[in-house]
């Protein structure tokens, strides 16, 4: 049950947002020990004719779509379907081609295959081709040494989402597994990768104020993430891409829904006396990374903080994470400045949307970091 004070207090940091720090259109949402105690928005979802935020507005989240094929993994273990330990072309034989054939999922979870590139041909039209991508990749052959952190930007989920195509008994296509393996059964109608036309209308349309230039061509950050798609609106507002399953970079959300979505995982992997995971499962997702100091030659030579699971953790210093506080906290940033997350310490999940795309320097510069902090005050968590 929303707690009408608390929502109260965060929708005046939504308005702050707005007002002090440039945003254009806000949503969150956040769950307490499995009941949703925040859901307000502000703002304007389309600049262009005017239209405002609801609670039903869709928000693009990169990367924060990444969560999606990380707890996918972890159903299908849980399933007894897979081992984390066993080499990909276990269950992708494929995949085995050009030296990749010791590669296991949990490589893949870890972002240390040694393959974060994308395979040659990748266009805009072609990452709405899950085929023709995940042929690529399972031809390429790595680029760096195996167990060298190098975050996958892009392939991590055409990865993970054939990993569990191809354990899945009925060789569901992805988007159509998450629809009925987790959205559905745990009632989140909202986490679209890939969606319905009718849904289109419902949409923020994005604003670019990150201010960055394309990556140099020929580095790893542009291998891995090809000029020609990049995060920005040009090509992520196209209805092609809008409904293709994109399953690193493609999600569009609600702030609620994806709440919800974060709230099995605060709650130890179960919601509404429904379990996806083993609390076992997820209190082991949410330990870090071996290696989270090595730097990330794809991620600007700085090193990420990692979890095992496939998510990223809390770091105080870096500006995209730093709002989700907790020790054992995992979250997922996603381009422009989405986040959500789950703390298992405290039951507390938050998803933050908006249209508005920026590339924060610094962790207070985060529009976030007031509102993150407004969310665990009002809700007595500070």
């Amino acid at each position: 049950m929303v707690d009408h004070a608390a929502n109260d207090a965060v929708r005046a940091s939504l308005v702050r947002a707005i007002t002090d720090r440039g945003e254009i259109g806000v949503q969150v949402a956040a769950y307490l020990k499995g009941e949703l105690v925040i859901d307000c928005w502000a703002g304007v979802a389309d600049p262009r004719d005017g239209r405002l935020v609801d609670g039903d507005t869709l928000f693009n989240v990169f990367s924060v779509s990444k969560a999606i094929p990380s707890t996918a993994i972890h159903v299908q273990a849980e399933k007894g379907l897979l081992d984390y330990d066993r080499p990909i072309a276990t269950y992708w034989p494929e995949f085995g081609q050009n030296g990749k054939g010791h590669i296991t999922v949990r490589d893949a979870l870890n972002h240390v295959t040694g393959m974060p590139q994308m395979p040659p041909g990748t266009s805009v039209e072609t990452i709405c081709d899950w085929d023709f991508i995940t042929a690529g990749l399972a031809r390429m052959a790595p680029i760096l040494p195996h167990g060298q952190p190098a975050y996958q930007s892009m392939s991590f989920g055409w990865i993970l989402g054939e990993i569990v195509r191809r354990t899945d008994p009925a060789h569901r296509d992805f988007a159509t597994f998450v629809r009925e393996e987790i959205s559905a059964p745990f009632d989140i109608p909202d986490l679209w990768l890939g969606i319905d036309p009718a849904v289109e209308p419902r949409i923020a349309r994005l604003v670019d104020d990150k201010s960055g230039s394309p990556a140099p061509e020929g580095s790893l950050f542009a291998r891995s993430l090809p000029n020609d798609v990049r995060l920005i609106p040009d090509i992520f507002d196209r209805p092609a891409v809008r409904r293709a399953c994109i399953a690193a970079v493609g999600g569009i959300f609600t702030a609620r829904s994806e709440a919800r979505f974060w709230a099995i995982l605060a709650n130890g992997g179960e919601l509404d006396g429904k379990r996806l995971l083993s609390k076992d499962r997820v209190d082991a997702a949410c330990l870090p990374r071996a290696d989270n100091s090595v730097p990330d030659p794809v991620y600007f030579n700085a090193p990420m903080t990692l979890s095992q699971g496939g998510y990223w953790m809390h770091n105080a210093t870096t500006p995209f994470t730093a709002p989700a506080k907790g020790a054992r906290t995992i979250c997922v940033p996603g381009a422009g400045g989405s986040l959500g997350w789950a703390d298992p310490d405290t039951g507390l999940a938050v998803a933050f949307c908006h249209n508005r795309m920026s590339r924060p320097r610094t962790a207070g510069e985060h529009p976030l970091m007031d509102i993150a902090d407004t969310i665990r005050s009002a809700l007595g968590l500070a």
